[in-house]
C-alpha cells in the first residue's frame, strides 16, 4: 500500500501537475565496468591533434566573458557541412534539448503526438510533461517500421507531431527515403526525424528538407563525432519553424568549449568518418559472429549498436547481463522493459579487443547454457 507523503513534501509538490508527477524519470544505474558498451558512444576520443588545436583556441578565449549569444561559429559550420542556410539552424546542449525545445512550442494539452515504439524514451516523457497525449504506434513484429499504420495513426488523431528515430534507438532499424517521404506528405503533421546514429547507416534525410517545411531532422556529436562528454547537437529546418523553436532555447545554452570544439570537429569530419567507417565495419563482424551463437537472436541494424534477445529457455537476459558483467568486465544495456523487448539487450559496438572479449563472453555464457 502506498504510505501518505509528510506534510513538508506535500507542501512542496503542491503545484506541480498531476502528470509530471506521475512519470517515471529518464535514468541510468552507475556502473564502473572494465569494458562500457551500453550507451553506444564512439570507442575512439577525438584525435589528439584536433584536440590540440581547440585547447590553443581555448587557452586564448576569456572565461570570464559570457559565450556568444547566437554560436555563430558553430552554426556556420554546420551549414557548411550539411549545405542548408544558417537561419534555419538551430544548436544545443546535445539534441536532447531541440527535442524538448520542439515539442515544448508545439505541444500541450490535447495535443496528439505519434511515436513509432518501441524508441527512445525521451520523445514520450516530453510529450507528457507539456500535457500532450502519445499515440504509440508498435513496430512491426520484426521491429521495423510499419510506415501504413504510422500514417494511419496520424490521420486518424490529427496529430500535430509524428516523431520517427532513424535509425532506431534502441532496435537499429531505419526507414528509406520513400517511407520518410511517406509519412511527411501523407500526413498533415511536423516529422520530428532523430537520426542521432544516421553516420553508421540508413537514409541521410537532409536532401528531404527542401519543400518540406514540416519535415525537422536532428544530429548529436555524441555519436559518430565521438563527443559526447561535451553536448553538442543541431536542428535543421525550415527558417520560418526554427525562428519559432528558438524561443524556447535558453539562452546561452551552448558553453563556447563546445562550440569551439563542435565547430573544429565538424570542420574535420574526414577524419571522424575514417573513425566511423571502422566502427560500421566492427558492427557487421559483431552481427556476424553473434549469428553464429546458438540460443540468441539478433536483429539488424543500421546503427552502431546491436539488439539481441535471449532464447535459451533455462537462461534469462538478466542471467547474461549479470554473467557479462561479473566474469568478463563488460557493461551492455537492459532494454527488457521496452515494450516488444521482453529478454533483451543492447550492446554497442566497441573497438576491436573489447568486441573480442564480449563475443567470447557471451560465446562461452551461452554455449555452458545450451550445452
Amino acid at each position: 500500500m502506498e504510505q501518505p507523503m509528510d506534510g513538508a513534501v506535500e507542501s512542496a509538490l503542491r503545484h506541480v501537475k498531476t502528470s509530471v508527477r506521475t512519470l517515471g524519470a529518464y535514468t541510468l544505474k552507475p556502473y564502473e565496468p572494465r569494458i562500457k558498451l551500453n550507451q553506444n558512444e564512439s570507442p575512439f576520443d577525438v584525435p589528439r591533434e584536433i584536440k590540440d588545436r581547440i585547447h590553443a583556441i581555448l587557452a586564448d578565449r576569456p572565461w570570464n566573458r559570457y559565450p556568444p549569444f547566437v554560436a555563430a561559429n558553430f552554426i556556420q559550420a554546420v551549414s557548411e557541412a550539411t549545405r542548408w542556410p544558417a537561419d534555419g539552424i538551430l544548436v544545443a546542449n546535445g539534441s536532447n534539448e531541440l527535442i524538448q525545445s520542439i515539442l515544448g512550442v508545439v505541444v500541450g494539452p490535447g495535443v496528439s503526438v505519434v511515436i513509432p515504439e518501441p524508441t527512445f524514451t525521451l520523445y514520450r516523457l516530453m510529450t507528457e510533461v507539456n500535457g500532450g497525449t502519445v499515440v504509440s504506434v508498435a513496430l512491426a513484429d520484426d521491429l521495423s517500421f510499419d510506415v501504413d499504420a504510422i500514417i494511419r495513426a496520424a490521420r486518424d488523431t490529427e496529430a500535430a507531431v509524428v516523431v520517427l528515430c532513424s535509425p532506431n534507438n534502441p532496435t537499429g532499424a531505419a526507414l528509406s527515403r520513400a517511407e520518410i517521404e511517406r509519412v511527411h506528405d501523407e500526413t498533415g503533421a511536423l516529422i520530428l526525424l532523430d537520426q542521432a546514429y544516421v553516420e553508421f547507416g540508413g537514409y541521410d534525410a537532409i536532401p528531404l528538407l527542401e519543400g518540406r517545411p514540416r519535415l525537422v531532422v536532428l544530429r548529436t556529436f555524441s555519436k559518430a563525432m565521438a563527443m559526447a562528454g561535451l553536448r553538442a547537437g543541431y536542428m535543421l529546418a525550415h527558417p520560418a519553424l526554427a525562428n519559432e523553436v528558438h524561443k524556447a532555447k535558453l539562452p546561452y545554452n551552448i558553453n563556447f568549449f563546445t562550440e569551439i570544439a563542435a565547430a573544429e570537429v565538424l570542420r574535420c569530419r574526414d577524419v571522424m568518418h575514417d573513425l566511423v567507417r571502422k566502427i560500421a565495419k566492427e558492427r557487421d563482424r559483431v552481427v556476424a559472429e553473434m549469428g553464429t551463437i546458438p540460443g540468441i537472436r539478433v536483429y539488424p541494424t543500421a546503427a552502431n549498436f546491436v539488439l539481441f534477445r535471449v532464447e535459451t529457455p533455462n537462461l534469462t537476459h538478466g542471467d547474461v547481463f549479470d554473467r557479462l558483467l561479473a566474469d568478463y568486465g563488460v557493461l551492455v544495456r537492459d532494454v527488457s522493459r521496452y515494450p516488444m523487448l521482453e529478454r533483451c539487450l543492447r550492446v554497442n559496438a566497441g573497438t576491436t579487443e573489447e568486441n573480442d572479449v564480449f563475443l567470447a563472453g557471451l560465446r562461452t555464457i551461452m554455449r555452458e547454457a545450451t550445452a
